[in-house]
Parts: C-alpha cells; structure tokens; sequence
C-alpha cells in the first residue's frame, strides 16, 4: 500500500502517504475479517472519500481533489481513488553509504523501511509494480543481513552486485515507461526511431523501424503489467533482437551485445552517445501525396529518421518538437479543401526555419557533448557576447546558466521527456 501510494502521489510527503496508508490498512483488516457486515467496506471506503474532502484532509494534496469532492456516492470515490500526481521529472532518490543505511536502520528497523519504500518509489513512480517490489524487497533484505553482519562492507560489496540487474531494470524501466506516459505508443516508436539512428547513423529505415516498433510493443505490455516478470524477460528478448540486427555493423553495439547479461547489454546500448553524423546527400522531401496517403505516418517518421541520422547531436526534445508539428500539419493539411497549397505553404516556412533551427540544437549538443563542462560554458559565453556585444554581464551569466542548465539535462540520451520538452 505504501508503494501503490507513493507510486500515485510521487510529490506527497511521507506523513500524508503515512495517513493514507494507516487509513486503507485499517479498512482492509476491518472489513476482510472473517464475520464482517457485507455493507463494511462501502461505509468505510464512503467515510474515507468524506475525510478527503474535508478542509484540513491529512491526505496527499490534489489540485483536483476539489472536482471529485463536488460528486457524489460511488463517481465521487471512483474520482478520488483515479487521482494521481504527473511523476517526477529526475529520480530524487540518493542512496546514503553503508554506514549511514545501518544507523538509521538500527534506530528504528520500521520507520526505516516504511520511509525507504516511500522516498525510493516515488522517485521510480513509473517503474512497473512487480518491478518496484522486487526491487525494494532486495534492497530491503541486504540491509537488515549486512546491518548485522560481522563484515557488513563485504557483505553490502556481494549483495549489491547480485542486486544489479535488478538495480538496472528499475532505473530502465522508470525511464522508458516515463517516456510512455508522456508521449504514447505512436511517438515513443518515433523517439526510439530517432535515437538508434543517432547512435548507428549508417543504419537503414528498413532495419532499425521495425526494432523501434517492438520496443514501444514491449513498454505498452510491460509498464502497467502486474506480471511478475513482464518487463526484464520482454526488454531482454528486445535487446537479443537489436544486437542481432545491429551489431554486425558497428562495433559500439558489439561491445554492448557482448555480456551474458541482456539487461546489462540493453542499459550499455541505451548509454551509448551519438555517433558523428556521415556525409549524405541532402534528405528527400515526401511528396504531398505520399504524406495524405494512408502511408502518410511512416513517409513522415522515414523523413524525421533521415533528419536525425545527419544531425546526430540534435536532443530527443528537439525532434519530438518537429514530430508534433509533422503530425499537426499532416492533420490540418490532409482534410484542407486545397491539400496541395496547404502543404506548399507548410514547406515554404519549414524550408525557412528548420535549417537555423536544427543547426542551433545540434551545435549546442556537439559541444556539450564533445567538451568538458567548464569549457562549455566559456564557449556559450563566447558565441553570446558575439551575438549580444552590449548585454550586461548579470545577463551574460543568467543566459549561459540556463542553456548550460538545459544541455546538461536535455542533451544526454536519456533525457526527462515532459520537462525537456517544456524547456525547448
């Protein structure tokens, strides 16, 4: 119940999800005893929706609590036990050293846990149930064996190593079902699309689509699946496909696909940086007919693909931002009374602002990626006194930290989805 909780309301505090918790617990041992009055549950679970909706309610703060509280009966409670809270944009979860886990939980063993599961599941709120139990079991019981033992430092050395694969899932998972949940089946195929084509620029369409397709299958089954393993044995078969396919050419998917280990292999490969963009003629435009057609989607996604493999560096942000406006224009175009002058006036302004656009967001990741951070921001400084020769300085510095600020987040491959995009 903690982690159902803290997984639903990732921003409530400890202390709210602990009045939840005590709440839903002490329903559940009233009314599942044996002899219980059949109307039990309803009037508890009808007693609980009216706590909620009282003023100085000790539960998670909702903005929408107020909506649900102006029903009534059962669509009341259907709307309140609906609630939750958009997850956390970076996991917030440090975990402390050895000897700091032993203290705290030689102070108090329950309070211990019951705050671990809280703090650690709402940073991964979007990790798979299964997934965060298995994960938080193990974590649970290396520190109640190794607070104990005579060697606890050799003992925290054995058991994190057997925790790894666990370890990785859960960061994994959190991140791909993260991306779900903001974009959906259709463009998480795209953003999978892109990035492989980033990361293997020499790739066909033909050979890398397919692999984005299966990945966005995978993470639709696996990231409100209740099977217990769902989501290690589906990413793992996804990954034995991807090196099957990919790393006979090129020899970084190789090195990846090496290990025994596939969820390993797959947390090595989504890590890996952009490769340096090849030489290739200029993208094909599709047609005005091929992007009306009922191949319309793919000819879109087959030109976004080519944009990627040239401009490497450029963030998923970026082109998720060129997706939407792909899909706008298909949308608006296609049912338009002059389809055809639509689209022309579409490809006029897009010829206009998409070269500037692209080379702005490729160049600030290229640097950031091939520089050192310092060095970074010295030539951000540099390429904006160029550009603004009387800001003041105070403008300069807030100006280079907040695109220092951006590419430090939204640059690397595994960059948050919501707020990346909100930032561009």
């Amino acid at each position: 119940t903690i982690i159902t909780n803290s997984r639903k309301f990732s921003n409530a505090t400890f202390e709210e999800i602990s009045h939840l918790v005590c709440e839903i617990v002490s329903l559940a041992e009233t009314c599942c005893a044996e002899g219980a009055n059949p109307t039990c549950y309803d009037d508890g679970s009808s007693a609980l929706s009216a706590k909620s909706c009282s003023g100085g309610s000790p539960f998670p703060a909702h903005p929408g609590t107020a909506g649900c509280c102006a029903q009534e009966g059962l669509e009341q409670k259907l709307c309140l036990a609906a609630l939750r809270h958009p997850p956390q944009q970076l996991p917030r979860y440090l975990q402390p050293s050895n000897e700091e886990l032993c203290q705290a939980f030689k102070k108090d063993p329950k309070d211990f846990a019951d705050r671990f599961l809280h703090e650690y599941t709402s940073s991964y709120s979007q990790a798979p149930l299964p997934v965060l139990l298995g994960s938080t079991r193990t974590f649970l019981s290396m520190v109640s064996t190794c607070c104990i033992s005579p060697t606890p430092t050799a003992c925290f050395l054995k058991e994190k190593l057997e925790r790894k694969t666990l370890s990785l899932l859960t960061l994994m998972s959190n991140r791909v079902c993260s991306r779900f949940t903001a974009y959906g089946k259709d463009k998480v195929t795209f953003s999978y699309l892109t990035s492989l084509a980033q990361k293997m620029p020499s790739a066909s369409f033909e050979d890398i689509f397919p692999l984005a397709e299966d990945a966005a299958e995978v993470i639709s089954q696996c990231c409100d699946s209740v099977a217990e393993d769902c989501m290690q044995k589906k990413l793992s078969e996804h990954t034995a496909k991807v090196c099957n396919v990919l790393s006979a050419g090129d020899e970084r998917f190789a090195d990846c696909c090496q290990g025994k280990n596939l969820m390993q292999n797959y947390f090595c490969i989504s890590a890996l940086p952009p490769a340096p963009a090849p030489k290739l003629p200029e993208a094909q435009k599709p047609t005005n007919e091929q992007l009306c057609s009922e191949e319309g989607a793919r000819h879109a996604k087959r030109y976004l693909f080519e944009l990627a493999r040239r401009h490497t560096s450029i963030p998923d942000a970026f082109l998720g931002k060129l997706y939407d406006t792909c899909k706008k224009v298909r949308g608006e175009c296609c049912s338009a009374e002059d389809t055809s002058a639509c689209l022309d006036s579409k490809h006029q302004r897009m010829a206009e602002e998409l070269p500037p656009f692209l080379e702005k967001a490729n160049q600030l990741c290229r640097q950031y990626t091939e520089l050192n951070f310092l060095d970074f921001k010295k030539r951000l400084r540099e390429s904006l006194m160029q550009k603004m020769p009387d800001a003041s300085p105070e403008l300069l510095g807030q100006l280079v930290e907040q695109r220092a600020n951006f590419a430090s987040t939204c640059c690397p491959p595994n960059s948050p989805p919501l707020y990346c995009t909100s930032k561009v």
